[in-house]
């Protein structure tokens, strides 16, 4: 054995990963084989773990990975490195570790294609425009000064303001009808796109290096142009595509001669409503790819939505397998199958695991999907695999350990995806005990008395349209308003929350430990809230708020005071970059048994003379930002939240609050995402908020906040809402977001952000006056609010103070100017 362990040492130079040699050479020294049949036992069971694409019997494979880590290692890294707490060496070690514990994870649940390149330090469409060096004129001084890739990645994402540079960051947006959010590339007429970054490259061979079959993912080429804006008018992005697809292929060349046999292509924007001219570039594309590559197996991935009207287009395509999301759009499997498929070479990937949600997979349901496929393709034609990337879902429900047993049943987080992956496989194969198991569960929910309450479903059921209208118009409301709060032009506020220090987030800590009593943390809170109001006081802003200093997050802490809701301990999911969130599970009927707000709002309002906000969260985002129960349409638990939210409304107005702000940042991200199911969503979007504002008298002024949305589009919807008072993110597009409400001569209040939350610059107060400047050219000054662009929980108190003390001198300006 010693002379095959010296024989045998070559093979593992080429895994660099030290943890996988020394597992290797224990595997090795403990088998009880001659030299011979071990090494012959490695090379096989190195070609089954590396390459095994092969395929003679359904597969499973996953579409990307949850990337912070089960305890968020890589939101702590992140920030630590941002504050200069730890190296960029040790960052990186954080981040390999999660790499390579997600793919143990998978290949140990028995996924066939693991999917790399899934993991970002901040975002995936970032990380395409490193690739093609779709990098900003603006950050050109940054790669001069020889900055790391990973420097300039941050500094993309979160802008960069360092030893004389000043550069903004790239825009933020939704990622479709997900709170993930993308950092959004620029394209200008005369762009270059080279290879600038091999991290896909890098992750494949860290993958393979490391024993674990890699299938690269990339988001296409079509998608990325689509996803992203031009910067200067006159030209298309689309018509970039001749110069961005050989940086493609170049990255496909190095894939291909490291060794990787199956690469997935994400094309979500499939799920949009797609131009002709779109499609005709999609199919040049692959065509392009398959030309260059023909040996190469794609699986073209889209999610979201059915392809619908592009599938002729999309069945064309020169692809190995085509992705369907069966949990969206469950209708598009038989769509496929009624086509000349069965004909053709071509694999389906069968998404029948939700991965946008957390209950647990109907196997029954699911298997219907399976079981038809098989029969009109055949086993070997068939994979099966979560609807989408598993980026959406938390980690590992193994974590929670104080959530009822009967409930946890109902549940799959994204580790128990994949084994349900597996268990779907195994009863194809004929393991009925597991398919009788599941049974059990999703009978035990559906017949649940947790969920069920007769009196909210009642009220929903009695709803008339006075419920969700004001009593006046608005143009009754502002006079009304005006008289009696008396601001002036360019009234100042801010979004609601402060920053949320290290002492903050401690007492709430020793609170649940016990160490503080509830009396101990209240006045502590209390001390905290008059302090932020006597500072607000001290620079000028004229509407206050009180800091929200009580509370953990915007959705989280409504949930945790309604019935209907329940909180996981360790259920994070990635929003952007470092921010993560933990939804609320809305598993129930949803009520609201007492008052949530009222007492820190009402102690505010008395510690000042000036107004003071009462801050809720709306019924639209309160649902868009929870894991969903899937039992009953989601329009129907959008109305239950609804008259919850009205309840607190009504109980602020009651205790003398004026003006109330219900926050609605989601309303834009529920928008289904092809165009002809708009309607329906927004008549019961819109309908929700109008409930929740509409039980209110006419001297209270209501509130409402979107921010990272693009209007355009439903505007007219935006206007129905019929809120007081907009206030709205505008200030990492310079303004562009207003020239929808100028056109629409958006007839209410409207609060344009005038700084960027999301990066730690500190912005001057002419920069602030510029963008206000461009404010009063689209719309009334009588009618514009002056306000960062988010609520400042995630920011440092420093630049808070900095920016928004600029921000007053800004307002004051502006009014001096009006009055010239």
């Amino acid at each position: 054995m010693d002379a095959f362990l010296k024989v045998r040492q070559p093979m593992l130079y080429g895994i660099r990963d030290h943890a996988c040699k020394k597992q290797l050479r224990t595997i090795f020294s403990s088998l009880t084989l001659s030299p011979v049949k071990a090494l012959l036992w490695y090379v096989e069971e190195r070609e089954h773990h590396v390459s095994p694409f092969k395929q003679s019997a359904m597969i499973i494979h996953n579409l990307g990975y949850p990337r912070i880590g089960s305890q968020r290692e890589l939101k702590k890294a992140c920030e630590s490195y941002w504050t200069g707490s730890i190296s960029i060496s040790a960052l990186q070690e954080v981040a390999a570790g999660i790499r390579l514990q997600n793919w143990e994870l998978q290949k140990q649940a028995g996924i066939d294609w693991i999917p790399c390149n899934d993991f970002s330090y901040y975002d995936q469409v970032l990380d395409t425009s490193l690739m093609t060096g779709a990098i900003p004129a603006r950050y050109q001084a940054l790669t001069a000064k020889q900055l790391s890739e990973t420097d300039l990645l941050f500094a993309m994402a979160r802008g960069y303001q360092w030893d004389g540079d000043d550069i903004t960051a790239m825009e933020m947006t939704k990622w479709f009808d997900t709170n993930y959010h993308y950092i959004v590339p620029e394209f200008t007429a005369s762009q270059d796109f080279h290879l600038f970054s091999r991290k896909v490259v890098d992750q494949f061979l860290e993958a393979k290096n490391a024993g674990y079959a890699a299938k690269p993912v990339l988001l296409g080429p079509v998608s990325f142009l689509l996803l992203g804006k031009e910067k200067e008018a006159g030209f298309n992005r689309l018509s970039l595509i001749d110069k961005l697809l050989p940086v493609y292929l170049e990255v496909l060349d190095l894939l291909t001669k490291a060794g990787a046999t199956v690469v997935q292509l994400d094309e979500p924007c499939l799920s949009l409503n797609l131009s002709a001219e779109a499609l005709q570039v999609l199919s040049d594309s692959y065509a392009q790819i398959h030309a260059a590559f023909p040996q190469l197996h794609i699986v073209l991935a889209s999610y979201f939505e059915c392809y619908g009207q592009h599938l002729p287009a999309v069945l064309a395509l020169p692809v190995q397998t085509l992705h369907l999301d069966l949990v969206r759009c469950p209708a598009q499997l038989e769509d496929v199958l009624q086509t000349k498929i069965a004909n053709s070479k071509l694999q389906l990937s069968l998404g029948v695991v939700d991965g946008r949600n957390i209950w647990k997979n109907d196997y029954t349901k699911s298997l219907a999907f399976i079981h038809r496929a098989i029969k009109v393709l055949g086993e070997d034609r068939i994979a099966i695999a979560p609807s989408c990337s598993l980026l959406h879902v938390p980690c590992d429900l193994d974590y929670e350990t104080a959530i009822s047993p009967e409930i946890k049943n109902w549940m799959a987080f994204a580790k128990q995806k994949l084994q349900e992956l597996k268990e779907l496989r195994d009863i194809v194969k004929g393991n009925t005990a597991l398919l009788a198991a599941n049974e059990d569960a999703i009978r035990n929910r559906a017949a649940s008395g947790l969920i069920h309450r007769k009196a909210v479903k009642d009220r929903v059921a009695a709803f008339t349209l006075s419920d969700a209208s004001r009593k006046s118009a608005f143009t009754v409301r502002q006079a009304i308003q005006q008289e009696q709060f008396d601001l002036p032009l360019f009234p100042t506020t801010t979004i609601g929350s402060f920053p949320q220090t290290d002492d903050i987030r401690q007492l709430r800590a020793r609170l649940k430990k016990g160490e503080l009593t509830v009396a101990q943390y209240d006045a502590a809170i209390e001390k905290a809230t008059i302090e932020v109001i006597r500072w607000q006081e001290e620079i000028g802003l004229d509407v206050l708020v009180h800091g929200e200093f009580e509370r953990n997050d915007m959705v989280e802490y409504f949930g945790e005071q309604l019935d209907g809701f329940l909180f996981t301990k360790n259920g994070w999911v990635q929003s952007y970059g470092s921010r993560c969130v933990k939804p609320p599970v809305i598993f129930g009927d949803v009520s609201r048994p007492a008052d949530m707000t009222v007492r820190w709002s009402s102690f505010a309002q008395a510690n000042t003379d000036k107004l003071m906000k009462g801050m809720l969260t709306g019924p639209v985002t309160i649902l868009q930002w929870s894991f969903v129960r899937d039992d009953q349409p989601r329009s129907t638990t959008a109305n239950q939240i609804a008259w919850a939210i009205r309840d607190e409304v009504v109980a602020l107005e009651n205790a003398g609050i004026k003006v109330i702000q219900i926050d609605e940042p989601a309303i834009r991200e529920g928008l289904p995402l092809r165009r002809e199911n708009w309607a329906a969503y927004l008549e019961w979007a819109v309908q929700a908020f109008r409930i929740a504002a509409s039980g209110v008298k006419d001297e209270t002024q209501i509130h409402t906040h979107m921010c990272y949305s693009e209007f355009n589009d439903i505007i007219k919807h935006i206007a129905a809402m019929d809120a007081d008072v907009i206030t709205i993110e505008t200030s990492r597009s310079q303004m562009e977001l207003l020239d929808a409400f100028a056109d629409f001569k958006y007839p209410n209040e409207i609060g344009p952000g005038v700084y960027d939350i999301h990066s730690p610059r500190q912005p001057s107060a002419e920069e602030m006056i510029s963008l206000l400047e461009k404010a009063v050219e689209a719309l009334p000054a009588r009618n514009l609010w002056v306000n960062p662009d988010c609520g400042l929980k995630t920011r440092k108190w420093p630049e808070t103070k900095v920016a928004l003390t600029n921000m007053v001198k800004a307002a004051v300006v502006m009014r001096e100017k009006a009055a010239l």
